[in-house]
């Protein structure tokens, strides 16, 4: 294949620097100092401090914060890069500085648990692969590690020294002794990456619990076909040539690049790393390679004429980068801390000094042969094939010719026949469409004058559009008062939310005054009904008794007349007797004595006359009381449907308020925050060394939801959020304590919550709710507040642990139990806590809830072990504590080592860690003994745990252990 590079340009080398967060050692140690580095992204600049009142500016390309995300680390350092290796031009992304500052995390991060956590080398070959044809395109990788000054192949690790050949005509650097791979897709490349770096060389040293002894070069290599899109995309990256994608003699032409992925070993100081015996050898050659790339990178900074390539093997490989035609951009990682300010400012100098070197970037095309022939062939056979249908298509084709020409012959003579006729309609047709276009005519005439109409129209709505803008002009001053008008009443809704609260007390006073009016309303009803129930009787007892009288009176009134009648016969005969005989006068006066017997009758008929009026009179008064009953219930009634109007604005309001809070649970729950390993301001965190793991991701899908809470705070005030913790609502308890644990997930807020007494407030809802999601909830916001070390310990105070403890044993919930299981496992991170939080029962909660099988439950669990295992270790060597493990007697080590071959990578992670500290302990050594510990590490963990840190810890407490070497 004939070679050529068909277009050149300079390029300056791009340098970015990034800087790490402040891990749990830094914290610790520089506790009373500053940063020494300060950062102003949007200048793109930062100021190195050498004292307080002294400091030095330097300009690079890009600034990235402690915050800044994985994927804008990729877009602006490497994204570029790889555009053009996708378009035929050689590239390099490299990353240097001290040991423990993040280099790997950036390029090598490869994202298992966390896809936002994946590196640059991922997100470069998922860019790649996405843009190649699977058919025409082709890409390989290669990846070596420079070890000592011997090249090896971390692909096949059986290959050493491999020899490093310069073509003399070119300058190409090769290594023609590595394995290329073909890839197939992203999960081949992450199998190959994973083989890959467990045949790097790491080990354990002050600076860095994985500290990379090797520089590691990812070589890719890209094949593509030269078509007109990449042209297009060769013009916009700054070419004006115009190209054909084929050759001059119609020859196809492919385009052949290389990207170079350097992990660069992190430089070291001798006395702060620690380094001796064969650590100390690979430190030397680390430096030494380094040394001889900064001679290199100061000798382009200077156009000096002579440049010592081969002074390092590493420099011959990343000769093409420096000087060369490659596109190559460098990230410079540092620390803020100020004890290694030395090694910040020597970092720094170096991107400096590669920000001078430009590198003339070319485009490099060669002659498809291969591809062309087999093209050839393929269109031959099909050419033939071709010419062999064809013929049988003719002959099938003159057959059915001939048959139609015969059928056309006997059809022409009809055809004739049908035109004559056809032409003597048309004619009359003719005819009929010259009187149509006459009409026609007329009609236009007549639309032109309507026309004429419709201009005067139009010309009159361009008058009333100008009146329209006038109204929209209008209508924006009217939405600027609407505005003013809406900060009105949004000031009104907070003296709304202030008056709440008295109209809740309002309600409440209400409520027993409604449910007191209630109960005296029953009883008028009550007496009422007794009432109209007696005076029905008293009705019918009257109407009989009046008719019954009145019988009588009439009865009386007959005999009263008879009686009157036979008095006066009487008073005749007595006057006729005076002058009878004594004897005569007795009977007589026998006879007067029976009239006035039958004259008391009537003197009863009186009696009842009285008794009648008084039963008037009686039923005179039930009436009237009855109208005072009426009036008084009427008074009643009123007096409850104000209440009742009352008791409904009150309720419209709290739904208002309600409606203003995020009330979902399922974006409180996806934020797990307290469920981090590695936050960095927690003193014995667990996870990825530098602390990038919070993730872009999780940022974007919870803004929204974060500003809608700091709004939502800022108006209505952190205290009165608090003082709905204890509203007698259980469904505003439930809206607060979301809220609340959402506030406590940012780091600003949790010191702020506790102050106003929103710890207090949480603990009391863990001991007298009922309610399921308030535990739940209420326990994440816990956990939340955990994070912060002054937290941790006002917690314990307040019998925190105990409550934890508590609430885990009343609850089956698998993220009750989970959330519990977190916020214990950020106290077991505090050394102070342990003995405290042992008497309290938080180690025995843990292994309990630990039964409850949910992986999730058991990866906190393990956490928590963890934490309190490494803070102990590091007690102990710092001989601040002695004695056996607090853990053991718990009955802690048994769970341990029954559980380290669970399926979950990050539960056994934290388990395997735990029993690497705990081992660490001369005075554990008898527990490890007696329930199988040694054995987990000599024949397990030392030999097949997937980490090597892990495994070079366990293997460290194996050698130094006396005991176990017994």
């Amino acid at each position: 294949m004939l070679q050529t590079f068909r277009f050149s340009d300079s390029q300056r080398v791009r340098v970015a620097v990034r800087v790490r967060p402040r891990n749990a050692e830094d914290l610790l140690s520089d506790a009373d100092f500053a940063d020494c580095v300060e950062l102003q992204p949007e200048l793109k600049r930062l100021k190195l401090r050498k004292n307080n009142w002294s400091s030095e500016s330097y300009q690079f390309d890009e600034v990235f914060t402690e915050s800044a995300s994985q994927r804008r680390v990729y877009e602006v350092v490497a994204k570029p890069v790889v555009e053009c290796v996708l378009n035929g031009y050689n590239g390099t992304i490299m990353a240097y500085g001290q040991t423990g500052t993040g280099k790997t995390y950036t390029l090598g991060r490869m994202g298992k648990e966390d896809v936002s956590e994946r590196g640059i080398m991922v997100r470069a070959l998922e860019d790649i692969i996405a843009n190649v044809s699977p058919t025409s395109d082709n890409v390989e990788i290669s990846y070596l590690q420079l070890y000592m000054e011997s090249v090896q192949d971390l692909l096949a690790p059986e290959k050493v020294n491999i020899p490093i050949n310069e073509d003399p005509k070119t300058g190409e650097v090769s290594a023609p002794g590595a394995t290329v791979v073909k890839i197939q897709d992203i999960d081949h490349f992450l199998q190959l990456l994973e083989i890959s770096e467990s045949n790097r060389h790491a080990a354990n040293t002050k600076l860095n619990t994985e500290s990379s002894r090797s520089h590691a070069i990812l070589m890719v290599y890209v094949r593509r076909a030269a078509s007109k899109k990449n042209e297009d995309m060769a013009t916009t990256q700054g070419h004006d040539h115009t190209v054909d994608f084929l050759g001059g003699n119609g020859i196809p032409m492919i385009r052949k690049s290389k990207l170079l992925v350097v992990d660069l070993a992190g430089s070291e100081r001798i006395n702060k790393s620690g380094s001796e015996g064969h650590l100390l050898e690979e430190a030397k050659f680390i430096n030494l390679s380094l040394t001889s790339l900064g001679k290199c990178i100061n000798a382009l900074a200077e156009n000096n004429t002579h440049i010592p390539t081969r002074d390092s093997k590493l420099t011959r490989l990343l000769r093409d980068s420096f000087g060369g035609s490659a596109r190559t951009s460098l990230i410079i990682t540092i620390g803020p801390s100020s004890r290694y300010h030395a090694e910040t400012a020597s970092t720094i100098m170096f991107g400096q000094r590669a920000m001078k070197i430009v590198n003339m970037i070319k485009l490099k095309e060669e002659f498809d042969y291969e591809s062309l022939c087999r093209k050839l062939e393929n269109q031959a056979d099909n050419l033939t094939a071709e010419v062999d249908r064809q013929q049988k298509l003719r002959e099938n084709e003159k057959y059915k010719l001939e048959k139609e020409l015969r059928l056309c012959q006997a059809s022409f003579a009809e055809v004739k026949n049908s035109l004559i006729t056809r032409c003597e309609f048309l004619e009359k047709e003719n005819t009929q469409m010259e009187k149509e276009m006459a009409d026609l005519l007329i009609e236009l005439n007549r639309q032109r004058d309507h026309n004429d109409l419709m201009h005067d129209k139009v010309s009159h709505l361009e008058m009333s559009l100008e009146h329209s803008k006038q109204h929209q002009l209008e209508n924006y001053t009217y939405q600027k008062v609407l505005a003013d008008t809406t900060q009105m009443y949004e000031k009104n809704i907070a003296d709304l939310k202030k008056q709440l609260e008295v109209e809740h007390a309002r309600f409440a006073s209400a409520k027993e005054e409604f449910e007191v009016m209630k109960k005296i309303l029953c009883d008028h009803k009550k007496l009422i009904q007794q009432h109209e129930t007696d005076n029905s009787a008293y009705k019918m007892a009257l109407a009989e008794t009046t008719q019954r009288y009145e019988k009588k009176m009439a009865e009386l009134t007959k005999q009263l007349e008879d009686k009157n009648a036979h008095f006066e016969a009487i008073e005749e005969q007595l006057r006729l007797a005076k002058s009878c005989p004594s004897d005569h006068q007795n009977s007589i006066q026998k006879e007067i004595e029976e009239l006035k017997e039958k004259l008391k009758p009537c003197q009863s008929h009186e009696n009842t006359l009285t008794e009648f009026q008084s039963l008037k009179s009686e039923h005179k008064h039930l009436a009237e009381e009855k109208e005072k009953l009426k009036e008084e219930l009427y008074i009643t009634r009123q007096k409850l449907l104000l209440e009742e109007k009352q008791r409904k604005t009150i309720e419209n309001e709290l739904v208002q308020i309600q409606r203003t809070v995020p009330v979902s649970g399922n974006d409180f729950e996806d934020q797990k925050s307290y469920m981090r390993d590695n936050i960095h301001r927690q003193p014995s965190s667990l996870g990825t060394p530098m602390g990038f793991h919070e993730t872009g991701q999780l940022k974007e899908t919870n803004s929204s939801q974060r500003e809608t809470i700091a709004k939502i705070c800022e108006e209505v005030g952190l205290q009165k959020i608090l003082q709905l913790l204890t509203s007698e609502d259980t469904d505003v308890q439930v809206h607060a304590v979301k809220v609340v644990a959402n506030l406590a997930a940012e780091d600003s807020n949790q010191e702020k919550i506790v102050d106003e007494g929103g710890l207090d407030a949480l603990l009391m809802l863990l001991q007298s709710s009922k309610n399921l999601t308030i535990f739940r909830v209420a326990s994440g916001a816990i956990a939340n507040l955990a994070m912060n070390e002054r937290n941790q310990g006002v917690i314990m105070s307040k019998g925190g642990a105990q409550l934890l403890a508590r609430t885990a044993s009343r609850s089956d919930d698998p993220q009750t139990l989970r959330m519990v299981a977190g916020a214990l496992a950020n106290l077991c991170g505090n050394e102070k806590l342990h003995k405290m939080l042992k008497d309290d029962g938080g180690i025995r909660a843990l292994l309990e809830m630990a039964t409850s099988g949910n992986s999730d439950v058991i990866a906190q669990v393990a956490r928590g072990m963890a934490n309190f295992a490494k803070c102990e270790s590091r007690a102990i060597v710092q001989g601040r504590k002695k004695g056996r493990s607090l853990l053991m007697e718990d009955g802690a080590l048994p769970w341990l080592i029954n559980n380290s071959h669970t399926n979950s990578a990050s539960a056994r992670r934290h388990i395997e860690l735990a029993l690497c500290h705990l081992a660490q302990n001369v005075d554990n050594a008898a527990d490890f003994v007696a329930c199988g510990g040694v054995k987990e590490l000599l024949e397990r963990i030392s030999q097949e745990s997937y980490r090597e840190d892990i495994r070079n810890l366990a293997r460290k407490m194996l050698r130094l252990n006396s005991t176990f070497q017994a």
